[in-house]
């Protein structure tokens, strides 16, 4: 009995010494598979930011062909599933005075980019001609910030205080960590997770035209169809009554 303890011992020394030589040689092969990764992303990136040069031309001829559709902007906002949780009724307003709206990544795309909202001169809600939320994502290793452009709000028209005041029952219901548009525009807490400006970057931004032209569906309320149904029903009952008459 005790010779086949001892042969059962070595065999299971045998499969440990087995193992640990697989482990050393499957963290030297993932080893490699990760330099490869690290260089593939480094190929990917230089890909990226070569077309996003490529890009530049026809988004500023975008841009000036867009300048001719009143509202378009603000429309591809209001039509945008997400972001028009954003807007409460005197926001969408302001937004009429967007002639332009802008994404630009930094050279290096993985440092940051900053979003651009132009407005017409003499507007009548602030002073800026330009609104600016620029992304530093921390690329030399200074953490993620965020920064945006001060609104100088003309007398009583800074809709952040106006809002504020607002009774919350006469207010857009939303679901979303910002109570309206210049209040995600002001805040920059947490740039690292901010949806809102990721969905203006990667979504809003490439394609605008498909948010402008989603269809306007008209929904009747549901009391006027339940009203409607009641009266087919009284036309039925009335009809039924001249019958047995």
């Amino acid at each position: 009995m005790a010779s086949s303890a001892k042969k059962v011992k070595k065999s299971n020394d045998t499969t440990l010494e087995a193992e640990s030589e697989a482990l050393e040689q499957i963290d030297s092969v993932q080893n490699e598979i990760d330099a490869l990764n690290e260089k593939a992303s480094e190929e990917i990136l230089k890909v990226e930011q070569k077309y996003n040069s490529l890009r530049k031309p026809f988004f500023q001829k975008r841009s000036e062909i867009i300048k001719k559709i009143p509202s378009f902007w603000v429309t591809a906002f209001v039509n945008h599933p997400q972001i028009s949780g954003l807007l409460e009724e005197e926001e969408e307003e302001c937004l009429h005075f967007m002639e332009k709206f802008e994404v630009e990544e930094f050279e290096d795309i993985k440092s940051g980019y900053r979003i651009k909202f132009s407005f017409e001169e003499n507007h009548p809600y602030f002073e800026n001609k330009v609104l600016t939320k620029e992304f530093n994502l921390g690329a030399n290793n200074s953490g993620p910030t965020s920064v945006s452009t001060a609104i100088k709000w003309k007398p009583e028209r800074d809709l952040s205080k106006l809002l504020s005041q607002k009774p919350l029952n006469s207010r857009r219901k939303r679901n979303l960590e910002y109570k309206s548009f210049f209040d995600w525009f002001s805040d920059n807490t947490d740039p690292i997770n901010d949806e809102i400006a990721e969905l203006m970057k990667d979504d809003l931004w490439p394609n605008p035209l498909q948010y402008y032209l989603v269809p306007d569906i008209e929904v009747e309320p549901e009391d006027d169809e339940a009203e409607g149904e009641e009266e087919a029903d009284d036309e039925e009952i009335e009809e039924e009554e001249e019958e047995d008459a």
